[in-house]
């Protein structure tokens, strides 16, 4: 049985793994993403992980299936635009880079933004693989979103739907989002900005797991940092899903896996936002944890594969 090659571009470490068409991950492996030295750096690093994956695949692969940071016109497979998270990624052409490292047969290779892929991993195996529409918001060091309908990924006229981070939210005014602009929900929710609210009020450099931890044990000024995030989320949410009206809202990332104390006024601001109508939109935890993105890469490769047959296509 073919695999498909999949990879998980982030701003700290690589992952990679092979992954049959029914979802079977194997031999999954990891290296640190070489972020300050430049796009061809981390091409070469993706290239290292995806040659000893594939090395004794005698049959070969199907395709190639990448989830990255940044901005991404999946149909050039190009970086629209980026932090500096890694360092000169935008304008990156990754499809045409990847293909010239790992040479060969490819059928295919997908390049998508890393929480479209994570959407697409919860929408085939996870959370929302029953759901005829999705809202995905991944909160971790950052804020991401992504859209699905009828099994498609929805990306937008310039590649930026579901960029739930940059809404202007309540809550954020005067706070200095990395994109540069004030006032929006990643300088208010992220994992990183929680963080910083508490370094600046507590006094005290921590990271956000342990900044909820002691806002789980009542620590006032944690637990209004995290109450805080958790509000401006679930406003944001509501404007999306008003926007959008989804099927349902799963919602992924390393914040996202804190207890009742962030859960909780996320959803209740979130219902008390909504019109009647929308009300009882499920809002869940995604399932699939850091294999998502890898998932969702994989089956975005197989169904460009599919795509390519005749009388087939379920493309993303």
């Amino acid at each position: 049985m073919k695999r498909a090659l999949a990879v998980d571009i982030g701003g700290t470490k690589i992952a990679a793994a092979l992954v049959t068409a029914d979802g079977e991950m194997s031999r999954r492996c990891e290296a640190p993403t070489p972020a300050d030295q430049g796009p061809q750096a981390v091409l070469d690093a993706v290239a290292a992980l995806a040659a000893d994956l594939i090395s004794d695949e005698s049959d070969g692969i199907a395709g190639v299936g990448i989830g990255t940071a940044g901005v991404v016109d999946a149909c050039s497979g190009c970086i629209v635009s980026s932090t500096e998270t890694i360092s000169g990624w935008a304008g990156t052409d990754v499809r045409s880079g990847i293909h010239e490292r790992l040479g060969g047969d490819l059928a295919a290779v997908v390049v998508h933004n890393d929480v479209d892929a994570h959407a697409l991993g919860e929408a085939w195996l996870g959370a929302a693989r029953a759901a005829s529409s999705v809202l995905m918001i991944a909160v971790g060091t950052g804020i991401g979103g992504a859209i699905i309908v009828g099994g498609r990924l929805w990306t937008g006229a310039h590649h930026a739907a579901g960029e739930i981070g940059h809404v202007p939210t309540p809550g954020a005014e005067g706070l200095r989002c990395p994109c540069s602009r004030e006032g929006h929900l990643e300088a208010l929710a992220s994992g990183a900005s929680i963080a910083r609210r508490y370094r600046t009020l507590a006094g005290v450099e921590t990271n956000a797991r342990t900044v909820i931890e002691r806002a789980e044990a009542g620590e006032p000024v944690a637990l209004g940092i995290v109450r805080d995030a958790a509000i401006g989320l679930g406003h944001a949410i509501a404007g999306l899903v008003t926007t959008i009206d989804p099927a349902c809202v799963v919602v992924g990332g390393g914040v996202a896996e804190s207890g009742a104390v962030w859960w909780e006024p996320m959803r209740e601001t979130c219902r008390a936002d909504l019109i009647d109508a929308l009300a009882a939109v499920p809002i869940v935890r995604a399932e699939l944890g850091s294999s998502a993105a890898l998932l969702g890469a994989a089956r975005a490769a197989f169904d460009a594969l599919d795509a390519t047959r005749p009388g087939e296509g379920r493309a993303s």
